[in-house]
């Protein structure tokens, strides 16, 4: 998931405005090699739009957008029904439109969302870090006043889920729509956890130091994958709790694991080094995932295929900028990403749909 840590922010870091002939060889919607797309279509125009996500019945998007020239400081999320071809995209804002939003996804009965909001402690949008002060590293903000929250597609919250000291963010649901997966502060590291739909029946499971966040369940409900960065040396491990102090947190190496719904039996599948994260499952269980570790300079960011083993990779995107947050129609037949593809050279990132090729010839 895109924010929770603000990742989008990394475009702004590692990448440059693209112009004159590089822009004419990023102006386009689907690029030569992505043999698992077809009839990709672009739905939204301008600003910062990811994490978009189906309804279970794959009709409908709800996704996060910032957009200065529409006044829309920080992350909201909106949501709206998927366009037929040659119609526009209509989405409508279901959060308060105060503080910062993040990591939305609907419940079973398509008139409900969750999300993360830090309009509780304030209207405003939470300040950015001064990474000046870091020594310009790519940091995330732990805003302490994120909490759950569960939401009508009128944009009206019935019910918070969380009521905790500290960040609780990056939730899904199960396909059964059963139990939500959540990061969260309450204990001190940034651990995953499960509770019911109801928000009851909170269990940890992740249990060692480091950030655990963007959890999946797979189609079947019984297995979560998600992005991890974890310190290894005794340098690494003091700078991470001194961030962790300051409410932040420096991710720049990410892997992904995957583990029993229960936590148990949890093992890596990546060990790329730089950047994996916004891992997903696909219709044939396949793992997809986002990665930079092709590039030296961190970016661009691109999705690849795996299995559970992570011993072969295959390259599903070719954009220049940024490809992520893959997610799947309920009926596997259409996938859904965010990219910085036929931007007009600006940094805008925007989403879009196509057709899913399991296998393509």
């Amino acid at each position: 998931m895109k924010y929770t840590l603000n990742l989008l922010a990394v475009i702004a870091l590692f990448s440059v405005n693209i112009s004159g002939a590089n822009a004419q060889k990023n102006d386009t919607i689907h690029f030569p090699g992505e043999r698992h797309f077809k009839n990709v279509r672009q739905i939204t125009f301008g600003g910062d739009n990811a994490e978009a996500y189906f309804s279970y019945d794959g009709k409908y998007l709800v996704y996060q957008k910032s957009n200065e020239k529409e006044g829309i400081q920080c992350d909201q999320i909106w949501m709206g029904k998927i366009p037929e071809p040659g119609q526009p995209f209509q989405p409508k804002l279901v959060s308060t439109g105060t503080g910062r939003t993040t990591c939305a996804f609907f419940y079973p009965d398509g008139r409900h969302v969750i999300f993360g909001s830090t309009h509780l402690g304030s209207a405003d949008c939470p300040p950015p870090v001064d990474r000046a002060k870091y020594g310009n590293r790519y940091i995330w903000p732990i805003y302490d006043s994120y909490d759950l929250f569960k939401a009508d597609t009128n944009g009206v919250i019935v019910e918070r889920l969380t009521d905790n000291p500290g960040y609780d963010a990056e939730a899904t649901i199960s396909p059964k729509g059963d139990m939500i997966v959540f990061t969260s502060m309450r204990d001190g590291d940034l651990e995953l956890y499960t509770m019911d739909i109801n928000g009851k029946n909170v269990k940890r499971i992740t249990h060692e130091l480091g950030y655990d966040g963007g959890a999946w369940f797979s189609p079947d409900g019984k297995k979560i994958i998600w992005r991890t960065s974890r310190p290894k040396t005794p340098e690494e491990i003091a700078d991470y709790k001194q961030l962790l102090a300051e409410g932040l947190v420096a991710p720049n190496n990410m892997e992904v694991w995957i583990a029993n719904v229960d936590g148990s039996d949890a093992r890596q599948v990546t060990a790329l080094g730089q950047a994996n994260w916004a891992p997903n499952f696909t219709p044939a269980g396949k793992v997809v995932f986002c990665s930079n570790h092709e590039y030296k300079r961190g970016f661009p960011f691109n999705m690849y295929l795996t299995d559970e083993t992570g011993k072969v990779i295959e390259k599903i995107s070719r954009d220049k900028g940024f490809d992520a947050f893959p997610m799947f129609s309920p009926d596997g037949k259409k996938v859904v990403f965010s990219s910085n593809r036929n931007n007009g050279g600006t940094r805008d990132t925007n989403i879009f749909i196509a057709d899913w090729i399991e296998n393509p010839e």
